[in-house]
Order: C-alpha cells, then sequence, then structure tokens
C-alpha cells in the first residue's frame, strides 16, 4: 500500500498526532538478527519531519537496524478510549560523539528537581562518555486511531458489515 508524502504530512499534522508526537516515548518494533520480532520502549523526540530515538554504541538493536532498517512506532495514550498513533519507516543510523541534543530533549520530561537533573546529566555524560547513536525515522507510513473520528481497519470492515446487515 502506497501511501503519499502529503497523506502522511495531513495525519502527523492533526492536533491528536501532535499531542502525541510530544509525548517522551515511543515504541520501537524490528526484526532482531536472529528473525524474531523486538518491541522495546524508548525515548524519541519529533523534529517537524523525523522520529529521533537515541542508545547506546553497543545497543543489540543497532546490528539488527543495520540489516533490516524497516521499523514500526507506536505512540499512545493509557485513557479510554486511546489515542494510538502508527508509524512505519526506515531507521537510520547516525554514531554521534558526545550526548545528543534530541536525547536531553527527549528526557527533558522526566519530573526531577534542578539538582537531581543536573547530577542525572553527569552521569549519563559519564556513562555514554564515548557517544551515543541517533536511529532517525522518516515515516513513510502513519495513521492515527482515536476511536472517535478514526478506526482500525478491521473495526471499520465491522462496522460496514453491521451497516449492510442493518440495511439489508
Amino acid at each position: 500500500m502506497t501511501v503519499q508524502p502529503n497523506e502522511i504530512t495531513e495525519v502527523l499534522n492533526r492536533p491528536i498526532s501532535q499531542e502525541l508526537l510530544a509525548r517522551d516515548l515511543t515504541r520501537l518494533a524490528y526484526v532482531a538478527k536472529d528473525g524474531t520480532p523486538r518491541n522495546v520502549p524508548i525515548a524519541f523526540t519529533w523534529n517537524g519531519s523525523e522520529i529521533v530515538m537515541c542508545t547506546t554504541k553497543n545497543a543489540p538493536k543497532l546490528p539488527a537496524l543495520r540489516n533490516n532498517p524497516t521499523v514500526a512506532l507506536t505512540i499512545d495514550t493509557e485513557v479510554h478510549p486511546p489515542k494510538i498513533l502508527l508509524i512505519r519507516g526506515r531507521a537510520e543510523l547516525d554514531f554521534v560523539d558526545g550526548i545528543p541534543d534530541e536525547y536531553l530533549q527527549a528526557t527533558s520530561t522526566y519530573e526531577m528537581t534542578p539538582e537531581q537533573r543536573v547530577e542525572w546529566e553527569a552521569e549519563v555524560c559519564s556513562l555514554y562518555h564515548d557517544g551515543m547513536v541517533r536511529i532517525v525515522v522518516t515515516p513513510t507510513w502513519a495513521k492515527l486511531i482515536d476511536f472517535e473520528t478514526t478506526l482500525p481497519s478491521a473495526v471499520e470492515e465491522l462496522v460496514r458489515q453491521r451497516e449492510e446487515r442493518q440495511r439489508g
């Protein structure tokens, strides 16, 4: 199924999508080197065109993403009805010296006192002194499910079938 860039932009620019893209945690799904699926929570930031996540240079996901860069992301809420943003794309790996700004931005919502934040950032700098890897995903597909104006495709199909039964 081919999705045009303007369709992706339209989905991502919806107010609910923008709220979800402002959250601090996504679930990153990818295929591990052994061919089995993985789904990991990871902090992220949205820069207006890309999802940026940061990880350690020795993370097991990196060889898997080099081997198969196709990924899926889920950003959602924990309330009823849930709001769910589904994104697919290709991961590009960017090895960087130091701590990427996106990592500090993605973790800026963590509840800490200013003193705790200073201590935490010092710990991060000490731990990741060899740098980190930016995992950059440009969306190639996106769907927003809010259970008010949009539904999962299987539920949409059930609604259509029910309407046909009611008419018939």
